[in-house]
């Protein structure tokens, strides 16, 4: 999904026309994707998970095939970096990652996605969870992407929101059980 809002520039001079076209192709690169899943498991349980217990998430779905931690000694600080590997669009891709800011109020929780297989494709990528109280039970996880690809030959992560909605729908099922 791009936004592109209305450009005001004068015109005065033919060479005006370059720096326009130039601004839009930068905006083209940059973009936003996000899902939002029913659960049952509740918000709470589901913010629980992914701010107190991360490393147990590659227990929790086949989709996850290892984690690590790569640098600090908790999970859960922002200088932490952890090592991930995991399936998307039928590959094992790799990279790192570390927790940019965690709001407890609101459930929300943002990541930083760098090196491995990300950095072919995206100068900049971040992974946003939140979840969402449903007013009779359950719970609404909401996954946004936000990404800025290296160029225009690389598409959006489309296989990222595939990947976590499938992990969600994984992980709901054993925290059910929990």
């Amino acid at each position: 999904m791009f936004y592109i809002t209305r450009i005001w520039l004068p015109y005065s001079h033919p060479s005006c026309f370059v720096p326009l076209l130039a601004s839009l192709l930068i905006m083209s690169l940059v973009g936003k994707i996000s899902t939002e899943i029913g659960v049952h498991a509740t918000a709470e349980k589901w913010f629980d998970l992914f701010a107190k217990q991360l490393h147990h998430v590659q227990n929790l779905t086949d989709r996850v095939h290892g984690t690590e931690l790569h640098h600090g000694d908790d999970w859960h600080h922002t200088e932490s970096i952890k090592h991930w590997t995991y399936t998307i669009d039928g590959k094992v891709t790799t990279c790192k990652e570390r927790v940019e800011s965690v709001d407890e109020q609101n459930k929300t929780i943002n990541y930083k996605l760098y090196e491995g297989d990300i950095d072919h494709k995206y100068k900049d990528f971040k992974l946003i969870f939140q979840a969402i109280d449903k007013d009779h039970g359950g719970a609404i996880i909401k996954w946004t992407v936000e990404y800025e690809k290296i160029d225009n030959e690389v598409d959006p992560p489309y296989g990222y929101i595939e990947y976590v909605h499938k992990c969600t729908k994984d992980i709901d099922a054993h925290l059910l059980k929990a």
